[in-house]
């Protein structure tokens, strides 16, 4: 197996040009990146895949990626969940944290390349986005999960969904701060929000089972910003032997033999952002094996089955990889954005409860 061990200043320029060009030949004319060539695309997914373009110093391309979203936004400020050949695949719902997301790949564009003009010409497309999440803010503080066509809530909310907001949220009222908007509603909402992530786990999963069986809620809280310090560290800990698998990567779910790349990188990051950083450099490590011939990286592997699956090669898997080696190695200024917060939390080392 070929280790790719990271440290901070040497970004692996040139082992990782052919991934970021992975990204950039199958980004459409018209600035959308689908999942690979002929796949769908989601507004997170897409998103990612971007942030990836940014690193690698693509800034055009990932402008017009910005401005892919920008055109396909709706009115209210929403997408719909997914797009082939620019149309939605359905209308049955709109997830609330891929319509959020855009203000993390906004201020993380500006962090790296500091183009106010860039940030001037999307807020306006973030703050409808922001705007139109926080009108599906429960009075309880929790977002709800999707919103129907019609405009109705599907009224009920995830942690990793709810904890993506969170870090969206951040950023959005970041690039607020930047051009001098007043921004105290999102703020509020932030905090509101945070609160009942941190000490309010019977506003989540109230209609199915609960996702404690998938790494993501284990880690996603500590990867945007929810639980920090000390706290970060016990959660880690915690579930470590149970989503971990040595030499591979990280688990998608507790029950099955499969690990995904991109919650891998996104792992890595949590551990960074948890003062774990020998854990981060060796977990990224094992990741290296499954870049493919053209740079692409490949979404998952089953260690039981030692098998590629699915046997194929994501543009967001690929720019969790670059998110993952930026923070590592301290390449741009937006390497520190998952990894630490930038706004005052009075709760920061606030255990967030889970059932276990």
């Amino acid at each position: 197996m070929k280790n790719l061990l990271l440290t901070k200043g040497f970004f692996p320029e040139t082992l990782l040009r052919p991934t970021i060009n992975y990204i950039l030949h199958t980004q459409l004319p018209n600035g959308c990146i689908p999942w690979f060539t002929g796949g769908k695309a989601d507004p997170w997914d897409h998103i990612e895949a971007a942030m990836g373009l940014t690193i690698g110093g693509e800034y055009d391309a990932a402008q017009r990626a910005y401005e892919w979203l920008m055109h396909e936004q709706l009115a209210d400020g929403s997408w719909w969940a997914n797009y082939l050949d620019d149309q939605p695949v359905d209308k049955d719902h709109r997830e609330t944290n891929f319509i959020a997301y855009i203000a993390t790949g906004i201020w993380h564009y500006f962090l790296v390349t500091g183009d106010i003009k860039f940030l001037l010409r999307f807020f306006p497309a973030v703050q409808k986005a922001i705007d139109f999440v926080l009108s599906y803010q429960a009075p309880t503080g929790e977002i709800y999960w999707a919103v129907a066509e019609d405009g109705s809530a599907k009224k009920d909310a995830l942690v990793t969904a709810s904890s993506s907001i969170y870090k969206s949220l951040e950023c959005a009222i970041l690039c607020a701060e930047q051009i001098g908007f007043n921004v105290n509603h999102w703020r509020s909402a932030h905090q509101k929000l945070g609160n009942t992530l941190r000490h309010h786990p019977e506003y989540f999963d109230r209609t199915w089972e609960p996702k404690t069986r998938f790494s993501m809620d284990w880690f996603y809280p500590i990867l945007t910003g929810v639980v920090e310090g000390k706290a970060a560290q016990q959660r880690i800990e915690s579930k470590w032997h149970t989503f971990v698998e040595n030499n591979v990567g990280c688990r998608c779910v507790s029950d099955e033999p499969w690990v995904t790349v991109a919650e891998s990188c996104e792992l890595t990051l949590a551990l960074l952002a948890a003062g774990e950083h020998a854990k981060a450099v060796n977990l990224f490590s094992w990741l290296h094996q499954f870049m493919d011939d053209d740079g692409g990286y490949w979404t998952g592997f089953n260690f039981r089955d030692q098998v590629i699956w699915p046997r194929e090669k994501t543009t967001w898997t690929t720019g969790a990889i670059l998110l993952a080696a930026d923070a590592l190695t301290e390449h741009t200024g937006a390497a520190h954005l998952f990894i630490s917060t930038a706004l005052i939390n009075d709760n920061s080392d606030a255990q967030l409860h889970t059932e276990h």
